[in-house]
């Protein structure tokens, strides 16, 4: 899948005037960085509106002519979207979308407060929404798609505190799973100094994990100004499923916006693999996949 190549008037100039491999990779920094300026400009137009918690609809019981009523049984597990650092929900807009126009009945969007402070905390209280979301749509699971930050803490609740029995696959959209070095001024709050390599909570998850349930799909981009370097974005632990995919000439804005990327994220969700396929999983992540 590729992305549609915006045009420009001044890219022609940038290819005569620069060495074709540096032009190209210009060009696709170019291209890239106004799409993220969009996108912010687009986020902070919609950001008051994912402020509030996401009201909760009942899950509503279906009739049945030979006893009480039932709840509907889905053929996909609901699904959790969740934010990142300094973030709310609405990031999740066109994403949420596009699960729901393609099958996935069930759609949750969990704001985090943005004066949490530990991704350990995060992740009980996303432990206690997924529970609640199980016992009101009766689903025994839920897949989750984070970003960047939301992805490292629901990595955390899956590996260190049982999620993997409630999470069937977890996918993260430039997530900083082996910590990022970037904005070094930004250590003066807790939880960046968490996402730092070497922390306290990194090295939790570098534990063995044997036996884990949940699939892993990370998305990393060649173009995230905000990984450093940016293959922290990929997982590397010899105990989980793990896929790493591959997107390029986007940011990391853009990661849970791109339509190419939410075909993909559908793709993960849609086909998550058994034990046959983990091997296939394993091979998958030593190149990665382009989705971009």
């Amino acid at each position: 899948m590729k992305v549609t190549r915006a045009a420009a008037p001044f890219l022609p100039l940038c290819q005569r005037l620069l060495p074709s491999r540096i032009a190209g990779l210009s060009v696709a920094l170019l291209k890239a960085t106004a799409l993220e300026i969009a996108i912010l400009a687009g986020h902070l137009l919609l950001y008051p509106s994912g402020v509030l918690q996401e009201r909760r609809a009942p899950a509503v019981p279906l009739p049945s002519p030979d006893g009480p009523a039932q709840l509907p049984t889905e053929a996909k597990p609901p699904v959790v979207l969740l934010h990142g650092f300094i973030d709310n929900r609405s990031v999740f807009v066109l994403l949420r979308r596009s699960l729901l126009q393609h099958g996935h009945r069930q759609v949750e969007s969990l704001n985090y407060s943005p004066l949490t402070c530990d991704i350990r905390t995060a992740a009980e209280l996303l432990g206690r929404h997924i529970a609640e979301i199980c016992e009101r749509t009766g689903s025994s699971q839920v897949d989750v798609v984070g970003h960047s930050l939301g992805g490292l803490i629901a990595r955390y609740y899956v590996q260190c505190l049982g999620g993997d029995l409630r999470v069937r696959t977890l996918v993260t959209l430039g997530t900083p799973h082996s910590g990022t070095r970037v904005v070094p001024l930004a250590d003066a709050h807790p939880i960046v100094r968490q996402m730092r390599p070497g922390s306290d909570v990194l090295e939790e998850l570098t534990h063995p994990a044997p036996g884990c349930r949940t699939h892993f799909v990370s998305f990393w981009s060649d173009l995230d100004h905000l990984m450093e370097p940016l293959e922290t974005a990929c997982i590397d632990h010899p105990d989980l499923m793990a896929q790493n995919v591959r997107v390029s000439g986007v940011g990391h804005l853009a990661l849970p916006v791109h339509p190419a990327v939410a075909t993909g994220i559908r793709q993960a969700l849609d086909t998550p693999p058994t034990g046959a396929t983990a091997a296939a999983d394993a091979d998958a992540d030593a190149g990665g996949l382009t989705v971009a």
